[in-house]
């Protein structure tokens, strides 16, 4: 266990910074799920709203630094790519 001061709190810091990336991160893999379910469904307005929201949840768990620029960056493109081929069809 840490002994001196600073120590003590940056251990208080990194326990409470890891369970709001823990939060953040589950909402994105939700919102990435629901994503997924609905173009599975081929429900175009449910797709379409699930990927908004999951866009929006990606740009801020990447904006707060709890995931890279390239995995949202992926993920979105993805995600996007589905969503049109049942536009498409």
């Amino acid at each position: 266990m840490a002994n001196l001061k600073s120590a003590k709190t940056r251990v208080k810091r990194n326990k409470k910074r890891e369970e709001i990336n823990a939060t953040r991160l589950n909402a994105v893999r939700t919102s990435v799920k629901k994503t997924r379910a609905a173009i599975a469904k081929k429900d175009k307005a449910e797709a379409e709203k699930a990927f908004k929201q999951a866009e929006s949840s990606l740009a801020r768990a990447t904006n707060k630094r709890t995931i890279k620029k390239n995995t949202a960056s992926r993920l979105i493109s993805r995600l996007a790519q589905a969503l049109k081929s049942i536009s498409g069809k």
